[in-house]
């Protein structure tokens, strides 16, 4: 990965909908196999530090890409984890690559448009997925894959190049299980650095 210098104005960020223990051990752990940064302090359910000392932590990375965790435990309004991202998300000293969009029950939520999403079995679809990372029958009228979680309509209210929807980090029946390298979120990841044109490792 690159390193960042004084003389770099921008932290490139992959952001991530989803903090809680489960999903923070995932993160770490694939972003230490591709050779990431982890803000690992802006994991919690719900997101335990504003956005402004999240964007102070990522000042002090030595090399980039960095991945940083938002969750807002649930709840459909704009809560702590949507407040932090939006902030990180518009800070003139932040590029943000893009975002895994994850995929939860929460009701009353618009839900964002994905580029693409990643199946339970691992697949790049350009279908939607549900908690378990299973396709969602979708209206004839949508042509791009909808997620729908507590963290994610604020990704309509800021510039993300590449969104890709997940099911629940972590967990997926098991499919994106931490013994097994939690294989489809870091096939996300994956998927954003690709779309970035960054090789990782």
């Amino acid at each position: 990965m690159d390193k960042v210098t004084e003389l770099d104005k921008k932290i490139r960020v992959i952001l991530v909908t989803d903090g809680d223990r489960v999903a923070q051990q995932a993160v770490e752990t694939i972003g230490a196999s591709l050779g990431l940064r982890c803000i690992s302090a802006s994991a919690g359910n719900p997101t335990p530090i504003s956005g402004k000392e999240i964007v102070e932590l990522l000042k002090t990375v030595p090399y980039d890409p960095v991945l940083v965790m938002f969750d807002d435990k649930g709840r459909c309004e704009k809560a702590e984890g949507e407040q932090a991202l939006e902030y990180v998300a518009n800070h003139p000293d932040i590029e943000v690559l893009g975002a895994v969009a994850v995929a939860s029950n929460t009701t009353g939520i618009d839900g964002v448009h994905a580029d693409a999403c990643i199946d339970c079995q691992g697949h790049v679809i350009d279908l939607s997925v549900d908690k378990k990372g299973e396709i969602k029958k979708q209206k004839d009228c949508d042509c791009n894959p909808m997620i729908t979680g507590d963290t994610v309509d604020v990704l309509n209210d800021v510039e993300i190049p590449v969104i890709i929807g997940v099911g629940d980090i972590g967990k997926m029946d098991k499919h994106d299980d931490l013994s097994r390298g939690a294989p489809i979120t870091r096939r996300a990841i994956e998927e954003i650095l690709k779309r970035s044109d960054i090789i990782h490792g």
